[in-house]
């Protein structure tokens, strides 16, 4: 992929979400043929949807459009786009590169600056231009905010069919936008808590399949599944280290809950805590250093932090109510949770010192936070009340703006957001 890049004079405050959302124009990207511009139409409608689904902008509608263009190597008609508030002008077209590619060039301008602030060129195969057109919003995002953006990515959740009392739950995946939903298993043993590596595209996640849980380790793009072991009594799945190597999971020894740590390569688990209290849900810093976990040892469940061998163990929540499924952003800066008080549970953010807390929102069921890979945006599981009660999957940004759906084609439980796609 080739970039170039000038100084931009138009840039988003990410920490405002949708306050003062900037107004972009998408028009259709333009093509040679009858069949390239229909897709030309769809790539642009895919840039629309995710930058206005981002709470930073506002996707303008191409029929007030008041220009054409019919070459994007000119500069546009500024005053064209200023007359109907546009603030950046997003101008692209695909062109055939063989039978089955396609070359996908855009640029982005700053409308009352009169310039150019990206030009982007890159190779594609044809049924993989939604890819395409996440890869453009990504660098669209990246030029007007300063930070990557998240949209060529994918969540891994369960699949949840059936009556509250007699559901089946499947392993599936979808693109960020609720797009290409795939099932990863057909249903038939349960499946829990699935988490993404975040160095890689692999899965690990607990499965019922022999009564005892069991962890097992799933390579999307191959489909290779490996058994890591059975653990009799864990309580909550494992996590990741942020290189992939290490996962951090909680074990019921004795009758104790406690947290480890397991090697990937070599399979030696080590004993991270040794308390009589119950203590679950680790999470490892992006660097590697600390874990968060939950912990019941001053009372109520609450967050701690200690370095990743164990140590230096500080107690980083002291609020109301009950704190659970800790997870430590990709930033490094920010750590989700869960919060219980008055039988209503909502998502927070803390900062890892303890500082700051925010609960970002408030349901009769929140569970299940999982972070963007920007750090930016928080996915999550909603339960409705009742006895038909229906699980979903929701967003929500840092600034605990933007709240919504994300559609999936029944109910859904328990995300995980993946890492940027290589």
């Amino acid at each position: 992929m080739n970039s170039v890049s000038a100084g931009a004079q138009l840039t988003i405050d990410i920490t405002k979400g949708n306050i003062d959302p900037t107004p972009v124009a998408v028009p259709n990207f333009l093509a040679a043929s009858a069949e390239l511009s229909q897709l030309g139409g769809d790539m642009a409608s895919v840039i629309r949807s995710n930058l206005q689904r981002s709470g930073l902008f506002v996707s303008l509608n191409p029929e007030g459009f008041l220009e054409t263009q019919a070459n994007i190597d000119y500069q546009p008609n500024f005053s064209s786009w200023r007359v109907i508030n546009a603030q950046a002008l997003v101008s692209g077209r695909i062109v055939p590169e063989g039978t089955n590619k396609l070359r996908v060039e855009f640029r982005l301008w700053d409308i009352f600056a009169g310039k150019q602030l990206i030009g982007i060129r890159f190779i594609t195969i044809k049924d993989q231009w939604r890819r395409a057109a996440h890869k453009a919003s990504d660098e669209i995002y990246k030029a007007l905010t300063g930070e990557i953006g998240y949209f060529d990515s994918r969540i891994v959740f369960i699949d949840e069919k059936g009556t509250k009392l007699n559901r089946k739950k499947s392993l599936a995946i979808m693109d960020q936008d609720g797009y290409g939903t795939k099932l990863l298993t057909d249903g038939s043993q349960l499946i829990i808590t699935p988490r993404f590596s975040p160095s890689a595209q692999k899965i690990v996640y607990m499965s019922y399949e022999n009564i005892t849980p069991s962890v097992y380790l799933l390579e999307i793009e191959t489909g290779k599944r490996t058994r890591l072991g059975s653990f009799p009594g864990m309580t909550f799945a494992p996590r990741f280290s942020a290189d992939g190597n290490k996962l951090v999971l909680s074990m019921i020894k004795d009758g104790n809950s406690d947290i480890y740590s397991l090697d990937l390569d070599s399979g030696l688990s080590i004993r991270l805590t040794n308390d009589s209290s119950i203590d679950v849900s680790g999470s490892y810093s992006p660097d590697g250093g600390h874990i968060v976990f939950n912990s019941d040892r001053g009372g109520n469940p609450h967050l701690y932090v200690m370095k990743s061998d164990g140590t230096d163990k500080k107690r980083i929540s002291y609020g109301e109510g009950r704190y659970s499924s800790p997870v430590w952003s990709p930033r490094g800066d920010k750590i989700a949770f869960v919060k219980s008080l008055k039988g209503r549970f909502s998502i927070g953010v803390i900062n890892p010192d303890g500082s700051d807390e925010r609960l970002l929102t408030d349901s009769f069921m929140d569970e299940g936070p999982t972070w963007s890979p920007n750090g930016r945006v928080i996915v999550f599981s909603r339960e409705t009340r009742g006895r038909y009660g229906s699980n979903s999957i929701w967003s929500i940004d840092l600034s605990g703006r933007n709240l919504q759906k994300i559609n999936t084609p029944g109910k859904a439980s328990d995300p995980a957001w993946s890492p940027l796609l290589p």
